[in-house]
């Protein structure tokens, strides 16, 4: 996943999908993840090309990373958010995805718990028939703030989550992709998370953090009132140098017979993403033998 890329693709659009599919093919990944963001994502046609551009590179694109926002108050735009992913998911199936993110949407100040559970639930409800006849499964993340948004994820506490999670019924088209660096920034225990979803996860985003001059309790703080943007004290890292235990995690993920995709979440920094996914490349599939996750 080209986090530290997003902006150069999406907004600035001084690197194309095609100069990032080519630049990835020179890193040790069997796939690549899609954002929504992407140009041009829409366009079935445009997908199917990118598509045969990664598999002519030997990989496949396993995962589409999309953003709904499912806590609008105003009942069309969430109808307009369920549209949007179904022509997503269409998109997904073009690029050969078995996987598409989904969120529960901004933690908007006026937006109540009831609410946003419920408004959620039935949007995530209503994509489902989609998502079964495009072959796509959705996957919710414990997730913090889309880069394009404006407030951050409205479920990202832990409680929200989980009930948020439990609410949907078991079926081979809903899971969960579990970061556990979201749930640092959230203030959580990212192994607590975990034991509480663990059977319904099916991708994971790896990533990392670590503290940069401030503490965990400064940080839950700062987000009580779901104040926009990243804590600047909370860096993102190469994985495997910060603060997730990724052998208690893999450990928690081999025992519960996980063998899903895992995807790099590098930092944002555009300057030194490719050597840090590089990195974090190395260190992922040494703890994945380690742990007999293939």
């Amino acid at each position: 996943m080209p986090k530290c890329f997003l902006e150069t693709i999406c907004v600035e659009r001084t690197m194309t999908v095609d100069q990032w599919i080519d630049l990835s093919a020179g890193l040790d990944l069997d796939g690549q993840e899609f954002y929504y963001g992407f140009p041009g994502i829409t366009d079935l046609a445009t997908c199917e090309r990118y598509r045969q551009r990664v598999e002519a590179q030997g990989r496949t694109i396993p995962m589409f990373c999309c953003a709904p926002d499912f806590t609008r108050p105003d009942a069309a735009e969430r109808k307009a958010e369920v549209e949007k992913q179904k022509r997503l998911l269409r998109a997904a199936a073009a690029l050969g995805a078995k996987y598409q993110r989904v969120l529960s949407g901004q933690w908007r100040p006026n937006v109540s718990r009831a609410d946003g559970l419920r408004w959620a639930k039935e949007c995530i409800l209503d994509l489902l028939p989609a998502a079964e006849a495009s072959g796509v499964t959705l996957i919710i993340e414990n997730h913090y703030k889309d880069t394009l948004w404006q407030f951050p994820e409205f479920a990202q506490r832990i409680d929200l989550f989980v009930e948020l999670v439990e609410s949907i019924p078991v079926t081979p088209w809903f899971g969960v992709n579990y970061d556990p660096s979201n749930a640092i920034i959230a203030g959580d225990d990212p192994i607590a998370v975990l034991e509480a979803v663990k059977h319904r996860v099916v991708t994971m985003h790896a990533s990392d953090r670590y503290f940069e001059g401030g503490t965990i309790d400064e940080l839950r703080k700062q987000d009580v009132n779901a104040t926009t943007g990243y804590a600047p004290f909370l860096k993102h890292g190469v994985i495997g140098r910060g603060l997730n235990d990724y052998d208690r995690i893999f450990s928690i993920l081999k025992g519960v017979g996980f063998n899903g995709w895992i995807s790099i979440e590098d930092g944002p920094d555009p300057a030194t993403g490719y050597k840090d996914i590089d990195e974090s490349t190395v260190f992922l599939r040494a703890k994945m033998r380690e742990h007999g996750l293939t």
